[in-house]
């Protein structure tokens, strides 16, 4: 690394403490409308989601069977929805469909007139955090994420990054992307998942294989992880505290950092919203 990229490196990581000390921009009740660098944010237009996912994955049709290509790479949203949406785009040729089974679980204490209250359709209809989608779409060199723990000796736990390699009516063969143990082969088989989402309004299982498709995370499951390449897609400001954040702070260095800011009505360009609620911390005492 030459004198320039470290002092490159080390502001970019001043300026990253001040975004997560919120003391950048005009805080207002904990929220603040800060500008981002002008070379980390691309220009809205029609071609600009094509290009954050260029920038993210560059190539990605000839770099499908490459397991160190999804490695490190990702792109990041808010929401689940938007993780779906973009996740879909994305899979382009080869595909297939996995449906689950989803039944009302009579045994958590569900009356048996809720049978007809929520049928298969409504059941079918329901997504949220940690339970994979009723319509799984994959295909062969996708990389993909675990959503349980199966067997945590061979590294497979929940937010394992694997890649699949065979898709079989009843099983699923992956290889391991991230943690001790990689490039181990694993089957992934149907299991029955119950959410635990508090939103839900009903104890339900969903028998389906037990990860979702990661071209795309949520910024919230991204905690924790460093990244060599991010893609930051807000198409809408963020609403949780200290989630910008998480977000930019996934990579080292900005030059490995792209931002789209979509549907920031009213606000300067290149800006978003930064939210950290300090008062909280003024009150811990350590």
């Amino acid at each position: 690394m030459t004198a320039s990229d470290q002092d490159e490196t080390e502001q970019f990581g001043e300026w990253l403490l001040k975004v997560g000390d919120g003391i950048i921009g005009d805080n207002m009740d904990g929220e603040s409308e800060i500008c981002l660098p002008e070379d980390i944010v691309i220009p809205s237009s029609d071609q600009a989601f094509d290009e954050l996912v260029h920038f993210s994955y560059p190539n990605i049709l000839e770099n499908m069977s490459s397991k160190n290509f999804f490695k490190e790479r990702s792109i990041l949203v808010p929401t689940l929805d938007v993780v779906e949406e973009v996740n879909n785009h994305l899979m382009v040729g080869g595909k297939k469909l996995y449906f689950s089974s989803d039944s009302i679980c009579m045994d958590e204490g569900n009356m048996e007139s809720q049978l007809d209250l929520y049928g298969p359709e409504l059941l079918n209809s329901i997504n949220c955090s940690g339970l994979p989608p009723h319509k799984l779409i994959l295909k062969v060199g996708v990389p993909v994420m675990l959503l349980r723990n199966i067997d945590q000796s061979s590294g497979l736990c929940n937010g394992t990054r694997q890649q699949v390699r065979k898709l079989e009516n009843h099983v699923i063969k992956c290889e391991v992307l991230t943690g001790n143990n990689i490039g181990h082969i694993a089957l992934i088989p149907r299991m029955n998942m119950v959410p635990t989402n508090e939103t839900v309004p009903v104890r339900f299982q969903r028998r389906q294989f037990s990860i979702i498709v990661s071209f795309v995370m949520t910024i919230n499951k991204s905690h924790g992880q460093t990244l060599s390449h991010v893609g930051l897609y807000l198409p809408k400001p963020i609403f949780t505290d200290g989630q910008l954040y998480v977000a930019l702070s996934r990579v080292k260095n900005k030059r490995v950092l792209k931002v789209l800011l979509m549907n920031h009505v009213g606000m300067s360009a290149n800006s978003t919203i930064n939210i950290v609620y300090r008062k909280v911390f003024e009150k811990i005492v350590f």
